[in-house]
């Protein structure tokens, strides 16, 4: 099988890659990225030299470029990742997300669909669902409640990958998956930047009072799920893929304050985010029911894996914590922990 990956030098695109490539001597792999700040090849390096790998540099908004990979490479499958995928970048700067998350994805549909495509696997999350009361969990058929402009972008390239099913028989496949952890984490979604923060002796801001749940899952189960939807999912169908593990965003911060020995002192609360949803859960019902597909690695085991990760990579993390990365922290998290200090004060 030859796959061409979208954003394939990011986070989850990478593990993707890695896995893939590592679990299938028959498997093929395009990357197709744009490398903007949270792609990186060093996600890359193990598999860089692999004669069943190529990266390609460009951007899916430009649709000569993809059309010409899809008739020239042919391959059998896309697994899309591509978009920016941070809701407080969201927030500051909204413009983004809806160009590589709606146009970016409807020109992959469009040249997917031109040149009669396999199989699109189209990889999105629980926050389209919006916050959730306990006990509800979202299935595939809950209705669609987003409110940061990510959320509401990932809803929308949902519903224009799931038209190009009904109006054009193309074979798309929806996944929408809880928090995904672990190794190569760009370090502004939580765990990798209370990780990194931690082990630089750093504070770990907190929004608000810290008890906003999120169910998290070990990037490389995440992964598994997707290969296993590309051989067994049902074409036209939406999958959930969750981790079975809830928690407040504040015990998941005390978690790793004590793995790495600092006292919940440096534990900080900021001002919340705007529109910061309180809880999202989803059922992992369906996946497991067609398909046998279940997390492998509980959180205590994936939280250790992932530190120790940071813990013995110190110049990756020196390098993408850098220049651009230090205005936006800045502007997200202290400019908030003042704000905060001075409305007490007030």
């Amino acid at each position: 099988m030859k796959i061409l990956v979208t954003g394939g030098a990011g986070f989850i695109g990478s593990a993707f890659v890695r896995l893939m490539l590592a679990s299938d001597p028959a498997v093929r792999i395009l990357n197709l990225d744009k490398l903007t700040y949270a792609g990186n090849l060093e996600n890359l390096e193990p598999v860089a030299s692999s004669p069943r790998y190529r990266f390609i540099s460009g951007d899916i908004c430009d649709p000569a470029l993809v059309d010409r990979l899809l008739l020239d490479e042919k391959p059998d499958a896309v697994v899309h990742f591509a978009a920016e995928s941070h809701v407080d970048r969201s927030i500051l700067t909204p413009a983004p997300v809806f160009e590589t998350n709606l146009r970016g994805t409807f020109t992959l549909l469009e040249a997917a669909r031109v040149r009669r495509l396999g199989r699109f696997l189209h990889v999105s999350t629980d926050e389209v669902y919006g916050s959730l009361e306990e006990p509800l969990e979202a299935s595939e058929d809950f209705p669609l409640n987003p409110s940061s402009p990510y959320s509401a972008s990932k809803a929308g390239s949902d519903l224009l990958a799931r038209s190009y099913f009904l109006t054009y028989g193309l074979p798309v496949i929806v996944t929408r998956a809880s928090n995904n952890y672990g190794p190569y984490q760009f370090p502004e979604k939580l765990i990798p930047l209370m990780i990194s923060n931690a082990l630089e002796g750093g504070s770990l801001p907190v929004y608000g009072d810290g008890m906003q749940v999120r169910d998290w899952l070990y990037v490389d189960d995440h992964c598994r799920a997707l290969r296993t939807l590309l051989e067994k999912g049902r074409e036209g169908e939406i999958y959930n893929i969750g981790g079975s593990c809830s928690l407040p965003n504040l015990e998941v911060v005390r978690r790793i304050a004590a793995a790495a020995g600092l006292p919940a002192s440096r534990i900080t609360h900021v001002v919340d985010r705007p529109g910061h949803d309180r809880r999202y859960a989803l059922s992992s019902r369906k996946i497991v029911s067609e398909t046998g597909w279940r997390p492998q690695v509980g959180f205590e085991e994936g939280l250790a894996r992932t530190i120790e990760w940071y813990r013995s990579n110190p110049g990756w993390i020196e390098r993408v914590k850098s220049g651009e990365y230090r205005s936006y922290y800045q502007r997200n998290y202290l400019d908030r922990e003042r704000e905060l200090r001075d409305a007490r004060r007030a």
